[in-house]
């Protein structure tokens, strides 16, 4: 989504904020799936939005025009990565899995029969694991481009690496992706 800020004397406060909703409102699904598979909590992802939303509106005079969606999303990437470092060191010694990252990426068709549904549901969470077991920088990129259908250079821009970069930790995670599932495939055999 492109989108140009009108000129700071055309902006009141209500245009601003008016603006800024017109930005983030179509993209905080993206935001809160993005924040919930870098945090893998739930709970937390909810925290890592509201605070990337806050901070948006703040700094949002700073916000030069372009693509909105991908301001956004580094926005809720920094505000994550700055939630797990806090977490780490307040958390050292405990482990915080609660299961948050057991997650169904599709919902069965409901026309669909009983078996064809449960079929649906297993390898949702077959490819949950999976991901899960990703490195954090592989499983971030791959979640941007797959599931929040950004372009290469659209994830440059929220992860801060070259394009480059980002085509080859998507090349790694997908070989990744690939040897997981085969070797899945082998143990259920």
């Amino acid at each position: 989504m492109r989108w140009r800020r009108p000129p700071e004397s055309a902006a009141s406060p209500e245009d601003s904020r008016a603006s800024f909703e017109q930005v983030v409102l179509p993209n905080l699904d993206a935001a809160y799936n993005l924040a919930r598979w870098i945090v893998r909590d739930t709970h937390l992802a909810d925290d890592v939005v509201q605070d990337a939303v806050v901070r948006g509106l703040t700094y949002f005079a700073s916000f030069r025009g372009g693509d909105a969606r991908a301001w956004l999303m580094r926005i809720v990437r920094n505000t994550a990565h700055s939630a797990l470092a806090d977490r780490q060191r307040v958390l050292r010694h405990l482990d915080t899995r609660d299961g948050a990252d057991e997650v169904v990426l599709s919902i069965p068709d409901p026309g669909a029969s009983p078996e064809a549904a449960l079929s649906s549901v297993q390898d949702a969470e077959r490819l949950a694991k999976v991901l899960a077991a990703l490195p954090p920088e592989l499983r971030e990129c791959l979640v941007l481009k797959e599931l929040e259908e950004l372009s290469y250079k659209e994830i440059a821009q929220v992860t801060g690496v070259p394009v480059g970069t980002v085509m080859s930790r998507l090349w790694r995670a997908r070989q990744m992706l690939f040897g997981s599932a085969v070797q899945e495939d082998d143990h259920e055999s």
